[in-house]
């Protein structure tokens, strides 16, 4: 097997803190960054080595991940730090960042460092399933120059699809998470009916497993309206960001139930449910 690449990770939130540490336990060299640094303290002692910018992360890293919260922030981050990357770096954009940014994101490599291989590369999974590194990883780009990126993603995820041309993967990740979002107000919904004809979350989940609704992430958001803890995995707020950029990417196509659903989901923020779990939105409806 080839030697490991060095790896840096831009942005230590629950999902980049979650690759970083799973990098480590695997043998890789890592590098982080976090604005804010306390993020990635506890990673110390397990090797992490932690920069006071972005350009000192990526300083001698043969691969470098891009995890931050938007798309304005992400084109900041990578823009500050190019000048520092390695000759022939891979730059591996894993966040949720939508159709434009990523779309400005390739032209301004592709302008300003021709020889760094961007891959497009957002993920499907959520805070626990990246800590077990148990996440898909949506690839796009060139494939034939993304060797070391594929060892990088081996060991944060379960498996990779590669979707095309750079830019493709962001595309996917936006069908995926409508699916998502859809799925969770329906669920919230489908939950209060069930209430109020005297059925448990239990009655509901035991009529639909074994048979072609039994989705496992349904019954995940179940076990929280259940146990009323709604500790995040996806923040409602980013859920809502994220319906946001599938509106805004649409084009002509008609998404009348999730420009719905992103209504309901800005007035449960403004309610402050926006920091817990998406599955909150049924706290909000029950209100």
């Amino acid at each position: 097997m080839s030697q490991q690449p060095v790896v840096a990770v831009l942005g230590l939130g629950a999902m980049g803190h979650a690759f970083a540490a799973n990098l480590l336990k695997k043998g890789f060299v890592v590098r982080g960054w976090n604005r804010t640094r306390a993020r990635g303290e506890d990673l110390l002692s397990a090797g992490l080595i932690l920069g006071d910018s972005a350009i000192q992360a990526v300083d001698g890293a043969d691969v470098v991940i891009a995890m931050l919260s938007d798309g304005e922030t992400t084109r900041q981050v990578v823009q500050d730090a190019q000048g520092a990357l390695k000759q022939g770096a891979t730059l591996c954009q894993m966040g949720t960042i939508g159709v434009e940014a990523t779309d400005a994101l390739i032209a301004e490599l592709a302008a300003s460092r021709p020889d760094v291989v961007f891959i497009d590369a957002p993920v499907s999974g959520t805070k626990a399933p990246a800590e077990n590194a148990q996440i898909l990883v949506m690839a796009s780009g060139d494939q034939s120059k993304a060797a070391a990126a594929e060892q990088v993603f081996a060991a944060i995820g379960k498996g990779t699809q590669w979707l095309g041309e750079a830019g493709a993967s962001s595309r996917m990740k936006l069908v995926v998470n409508s699916w998502l979002i859809g799925l969770m107000q329906s669920l919230a919904e489908s939950t209060r009916l069930a209430e109020q004809f005297g059925f448990t979350t239990d009655d509901l989940w035991k009529v639909l497993d074994g048979g072609p609704l039994a989705a496992p992430y349904a019954k995940m958001k179940l076990g929280m309206i259940a146990s009323q803890d709604f500790t995040p995995q996806m923040h409602l707020v980013w859920a809502l960001k994220d319906a946001r950029l599938a509106l805004d990417a649409a084009g002509e196509a008609k998404l009348p139930a999730l420009e719905n659903i992103v209504e309901v989901w800005q007035q449960a923020v403004d309610a402050g449910y926006g920091e817990q779990d998406l599955a909150a939105v049924y706290q909000f409806l029950k209100r």
